[in-house]
């Protein structure tokens, strides 16, 4: 038996003493007593009576191990055409000075901290700074409109926002004050102070009273050490659409989080100390957090913050020269950036002119990777191309190919085998667990493993519906999947009303939201269609109110323009359109899963429940007309 399937087994037969043995991998200043406890809520807990800091882990230990002068974090940032190298030692130094910025205007263990800002150093910073006094912080994707901003500062209730005054994309400046003023305009909790980090572009203007210039506290703070903490106490909240169109607030408690950063890096990632790690994502989404922040720096790697896009900063070779210059060893990016860097560049010729000699092994993830772009990295890179499959959830990998383990054979089309810790089973709509190659539900054996979310932000009972109640002992996934007779696993799509757009989880529900609101419009639907270049994009089909005399072309430009204003520009909604009628059960229930199947093409079973069948054929005239959807592109 291969030394992949003896480990694996090890962790599913023998969990606890498994994870007792990874937890030895990290420095505690009190090893748990508890490795697998139960809280209040008889939910599962890693570590419980384990003492630990976050932001130790990541700094102070390796200046301890004599990696001080190793580079921790290097910025590049093509958009502004800065880049900026910190040496463990020089990180610490920042992150202490942010740390008693923080102590400075009150906040203290326990607080939370949300954190609206671009992908710049100091962003690092203020996360590291948080853990490291004990501090809860949230960090919001900048690209949110300020009703989503509102929502997260409602459900967090943070003492202290920390902004960016903008951003900076290809072809504009975003500037994040305007959006931060109507979110709290519009919060009903009260933020006692706002932080703002001036970047010389697009200057912010200041609320007397409230907003706080960040060079300014810099100068008058004074560095501040690490606090013990309990590894069940939160680290972070970081926020995932839900079906309700309502976000949950996904709670990272430090201990079990930190086991699994250093478990992952090393076992999944196959990178060692002092060796270079590349997530090519955001800090506002969980592959920021955790493979550009939290997981590089517990393994005491060299991480790189890059501000740019794979095209246009300034072409489709960026991705080439990072790689060569900084000698990247691992890298990490979603499908769809190759898909655009495919577009630009089919050939690849680009990449002729850099050396990616130092590249060991290429990971995907964040959306399906469809065959013919997974063949098109394998051919131009020369190296294992890595698919694998994991949620802000888990906040680690849960299916891949555990390189640091074994490498293991591929399949096209799958995420791979199962990783360390977690068991997967396929059920039906009644929760009988299907055979191989049927597809179903995607289940995974509850307790998940160390570094899962150990629970939603105040809301026990959501997390429990929404996770464990459909399949009892099993965490519910919201994936459909089926699982092959070797054991490789194929995530075949969402069962719920989320769409991934580009590797950002979105809910339909929320835009469904903003589009019911528009005057004109008696009920809707928005499903994702698949899309070739961001794996899904929404698109809106609209029935009028009778009377209405409004244009298409103008309704369409209304709507999408109100997406925009509520949900944010990464919703990448440019659709909209009038449909007589939306197929429904007798129930009344709109079949969103059936309007999406005919939009890609896919064959499906006519549900014996729906109202009218005609429907679903005046939907694909529509869709054929409208050139909506793959099918008829």
């Amino acid at each position: 038996m291969s030394s992949y399937q003896d480990f694996y087994r090890k962790s599913i037969e023998s969990p606890i003493p498994f994870w007792e043995e990874q937890a030895k991998a990290i420095p505690w200043f009190q090893f748990p007593p508890k490795i697998l406890s139960q809280d209040e809520h008889e939910l599962a807990r890693w570590y419980q009576g384990g003492k630990l800091n976050t932001s130790y882990l990541a700094l102070d230990y390796h200046i301890e191990q004599g990696r001080g002068d190793q580079v921790a974090l290097a910025y590049d940032s093509p958009v502004t055409q800065t880049k900026r190298q910190f040496t463990y030692r020089e990180l610490l130094k920042e992150v202490e000075l942010v740390a008693g910025m923080l102590s400075n205007v009150g906040v203290e263990k326990g607080d939370r901290v949300i954190i609206y800002m671009p992908m710049i150093p100091e962003t690092v910073f203020a996360m590291l700074a948080c853990a490291r006094i004990g501090a809860v912080h949230s960090v919001v994707f900048g690209g949110f409109a300020a009703r989503e901003l509102a929502i997260r500062i409602d459900d967090a209730q943070p003492k202290v926002l920390l902004m960016g005054s903008g951003g900076k994309e290809i072809e504009r400046i975003v500037a994040y004050k305007p959006i931060v003023d109507a979110a709290l305009a519009e919060a009903a909790h009260q933020v006692e102070q706002v932080v703002v980090f001036q970047r010389d572009f697009v200057p912010a203007s200041m609320e007397v009273g409230r907003d706080l210039d960040w060079e300014e506290l810099r100068k008058t703070a004074h560095p501040t050490s690490y606090v013990e903490v309990d590894a069940t106490d939160p680290l972070y909240i970081l926020y995932t659409s839900g079906t309700t169109g309502k976000p949950k607030g996904v709670m990272r408690d430090n201990g079990g989080h930190a086991v699994a950063m250093k478990f992952s890096m090393e076992h999944f990632y196959g990178i060692a100390p002092g060796e270079v790690y590349w997530a090519a994502s955001d800090v506002g989404w969980v592959v920021g957090h955790s493979y550009i922040v939290y997981g590089p720096l517990i393994q005491g790697c060299t991480t790189i913050l890059f501000e740019g896009k794979p095209i246009k900063t300034p072409d489709p070779g960026t991705f080439w020269r990072v790689i060569e210059e900084y000698k990247v060893n691992v890298f990490f990016t979603a499908p769809t950036a190759f898909r655009a860097i495919r577009k630009e560049d089919p050939e690849g010729k680009l990449k002729q002119a850099y050396d990616t000699s130092s590249l060991r092994y290429q990971f995907l993830a964040g959306e399906r990777c469809d065959v013919s772009t997974l063949n098109w990295i394998r051919n131009l890179l020369q190296v294992p191309i890595i698919d694998h499959w994991w949620q802000t959830e888990s906040g680690w990998p849960m299916i891949g190919n555990m390189t640091g383990v074994e490498l293991q054979p591929t399949k096209p089309g799958s995420a791979g085998q199962a990783v360390c810790g977690y068991s997967f089973s396929i059920f039906n709509e009644e929760g009988l667990e299907l055979g191989p190659n049927e597809e179903g539900y995607l289940g995974i054996k509850y307790p998940l493993a160390p570094g899962a979310l150990a629970n939603l932000w105040q809301d026990t009972t959501r997390f429990k519906s929404a996770y464990l109640e459909k399949f009892p002992g099993y965490y519910l996934s919201g994936d459909g999947a089926y699982k092959d007779e070797d054991g490789f696993i194929f995530i075949t799509g969402r069962t719920d009303d989320v769409i991934n757009v580009a590797g950002h989880r979105l809910s339909t529900a929320e835009m469904e939201e903003v589009v019911a609101a528009h005057p004109a419009i008696a009920e809707c639907a928005v499903i994702g269609i698949a899309d070739e270049l961001k794996g899904q994009v929404p698109v809106g089909f609209v029935v009028v109110k009778a009377g209405v005399d409004l244009a298409a072309d103008t309704l369409e430009a209304e709507l999408i323009q109100m997406v925009r204003d509520k949900v944010g520009a990464v919703a990448s909604f440019k659709r909209a359109t009038i449909a007589q009628k939306l197929p429904k059960t007798r129930s009344g229930k709109i079949l969103r899963k059936v309007m999406r199947y005919i939009a890609d093409g896919k064959s499906f079973n006519t549900p014996s429940t729906i109202e009218d069948l005609s429907v679903l054929d005046q939907l694909r005239e529509l869709m054929k007309k409208q050139r909506i959807g793959q099918a008829f592109s």
